[in-house]
């Protein structure tokens, strides 16, 4: 297990290394791509599927990092009672999690991404709005920031992925999400599939997987010179 530190707490983060001769390029030294995956509110309850994507994505050539930020609450799952108060401090730590990121052994620090679950990806969007490293974002089924959400922020290219009867996260946030983007002229991908609530299962989940893939090797895959 690895970690740094964030406003004086130590934050876990578990590392899943790119596989070598897979799709996305490398860049000097063998340098590679790499990724943030962010949980969401329900921390590390289910983290064998969250351990699942980073597998899957460490796959196609990319360094992921699976940050537990709940760290700097000392949470194990988001107390909804305090999650205002509690969100900036962990944007906070996702910004020192894209810092330590940049700074690891094989890492190309011009080739970041952040994968946000939900909250994960509401603090995705904060952190990208104020760091120009963070070069795509995957939005699985995420809300905007409120404060994103009154403004014209700057965010890189990014994936929507939304069910349609999401219930916790409705799927207008993933139509929020495209016309601020599509206002700002943003590449952006969406997908919003029927049937499926707040999680994606079977075939919406194996087409996700797919679609973050391609995503990432478009954004994020090629090697820079």
């Amino acid at each position: 297990m690895l970690s740094f530190t964030s406003g004086g707490h130590r934050i876990e983060v578990e590392w899943f290394a790119a596989s070598r001769g897979s799709a996305a390029g490398e860049g000097a030294g063998g340098s590679r791509p790499a990724v943030l995956l962010l949980h969401g509110a329900d921390g590390l309850t289910y983290a064998e599927g969250y351990r699942l994507a980073a597998r899957n994505i460490s796959i196609s050539g990319y360094h992921v990092a699976f940050v537990h930020y709940l760290d700097r609450t000392d949470d194990r799952r988001v107390a909804y009672s305090r999650l205002r108060q509690d969100f900036p401090l962990w944007a906070t730590t996702v910004r020192d999690a894209v810092s330590w990121l940049a700074s690891q052994p094989g890492v190309d620090p011009r080739r970041l991404g952040i994968v946000g679950v939900s909250l994960g990806a509401a603090l995705a969007f904060e952190t990208a709005a104020a760091d120009p490293r963070v070069k795509a974002i995957v939005d699985y089924f995420g809300p905007l920031p409120e404060g994103l959400a009154r403004g014209q922020p700057r965010l890189p290219p990014t994936l929507i992925l939304h069910g349609a009867s999401d219930p916790i996260v409705p799927v207008s946030e993933a139509y929020a999400i495209e016309r601020l983007l599509k206002a700002r002229g943003t590449p952006y991908e969406v997908k919003v599939y029927p049937d499926q609530g707040h999680g994606l299962t079977g075939v919406a989940q194996f087409d996700s997987a797919a679609r973050v893939a391609s995503f990432l090797g478009r954004y994020l895959g090629s090697r820079l010179i």
